[in-house]
């Protein structure tokens, strides 16, 4: 054991001066790993930062509120057929489903293309219809004002609750309570206006304008009639058996066969995190196996050099034996002068990898910060290691198994 750390040691030493007697030669040989560790690296930072950041902007939503909407399979749409959920489904799910905090449905009135107006001032917004559930279950909170009530649902009241980004747009009042905006020719007082929650995936969560249901189902009209459905379980129910007894009771009220499929979807924040995940596990492994080959390629390079050092030594290993070094000390000198060479490159690589995830990350307004796991650096290291070991052995086996008379001779 103790032949063995002084061979390592007197190794590492050999190595080392080595390097730094050409270190233009050695930093050439590494260029190979620098690259692609800092590719992978880059990589990884910036993938594992977008995916930190959506996550917690789904954490903002609420892990636990699940949204129910149409879903028409493809064989449907080419048909030309289109499922959708209606008020009646709501009303159904509201009377039977008992353990959930609280139920509501949103209905889109109108597209991201409606035209508000105050003033002279106009803007594009999107217009829903909701009614008082909706506060509670999507946790939607004025700054100013009040949300809807049960009364103003009820006698279909021409009132609006706005988000922060409508008001700002059209340039109201810090306090615009009490100010009437014009929905398409339709004339609506503002009775609050929502706290403001920022964007998510570059999406204004913020620029929206609600309504009362019934309100909204007369503006856009019964044939157009069309609804998603939210709900929050209670904090002792079980999930799975809220999702089973509701698809129970709208593929009964639909009619569908045992074998037809469900003309609904169940969507929630833990869900999409999930998909997220995988999505952003997929794509940065295999774009971290792309850049892996520079890696591969660097371990030639490697080999290749340290193949020259052995043929350049060639005198100094005969030297060395002479004077009674082993072939395990000079194996063991190669090995460790390659795996010196491939953790240098590691390191620059890792250095190099950062820095361009925080230069990618601080150039695009909308790009959240790099962020390097721990697993990518001891991957990283570890794979440079391997490729130190694998591609440093065959030169390290022919220092090995020179002859020291031979060795002497060699000019």
């Amino acid at each position: 054991m103790q032949h063995f750390l002084h061979a390592l040691l007197e190794g590492s030493r050999a190595a080392l001066q080595s390097i730094r007697a050409h270190a233009l030669r050695s930093s050439l040989t590494t260029l190979g790993i620098i690259i692609g560790v800092a590719s992978v690296i880059t990589v990884v930072a910036v993938m594992n930062g977008l995916s930190s950041s959506i996550r917690g902007q789904l954490d903002d939503l609420g892990s636990d509120m699940v949204t129910i909407r149409a879903y028409t399979t493809p064989e449907q749409e080419l048909l030309g057929f289109r499922n959708k959920l209606r008020d009646e489904d709501y009303q159904l799910l509201k009377s039977r489903v008992k353990n959930v905090e609280d139920i509501t449905a949103t209905m889109p009135a109108f597209s991201m293309g409606l035209s508000v107006g105050y003033g002279r001032n106009s803007t594009q917004t999107q217009l829903v219809g909701a009614d008082s559930s909706y506060q509670n279950v999507v946790r939607v909170y004025p700054q100013q004002g009040r949300f809807l009530s049960e009364e103003d649902d009820s006698k279909r009241r021409r009132v609006a609750f706005i988000g922060a980004t409508v008001a700002k747009k059209l340039q109201m009042p810090v306090n615009p309570i009490g100010q009437y905006i014009n929905l398409s020719g339709d004339w609506f007082r503002v009775i609050g206006m929502a706290e403001k929650r920022g964007s998510l995936f570059g999406f204004d969560q913020d620029n929206y304008i609600i309504t009362p249901f019934s309100t909204a189902k007369a503006l856009n009209g019964p044939d157009n009639l069309m609804v998603e459905i939210s709900y929050r379980p209670k904090a002792d129910a079980d999930p799975k058996l809220i999702e089973q007894q509701i698809r129970q009771l709208l593929r009964h009220r639909a009619k569908l066969a045992s074998d037809a499929p469900d003309h609904f979807e169940f969507v929630s924040a833990e869900k999409t995190k999930q998909q997220l995940d995988t999505v952003f596990n997929s794509i940065t492994a295999v774009a971290a196996g792309v850049v892996s080959i520079s890696l591969l390629v660097g371990g030639i390079g490697v080999m290749n050099i340290m193949l020259v050092s052995v043929t350049e030594r060639t005198r100094e290993i005969g030297i060395v034996k002479a004077l009674g070094a082993t072939p395990q000390f000079i194996l063991l000198q190669f090995l460790v002068e390659a795996l010196v060479l491939s953790l240098f490159g590691g390191v620059l690589g890792l250095m190099l990898g950062y820095l361009f995830a925080a230069i990618i990350a601080f150039s695009l307004p909308s790009m959240p910060g790099a962020l390097v796991p721990l697993w990518a650096i001891g991957l990283s290291f570890g794979f440079t290691s391997l490729i130190g070991l694998v591609f440093g052995l065959a030169p390290a086996v022919k220092a090995a198994r020179l002859q020291p008379i031979d060795a002497l001779r060699y000019e």
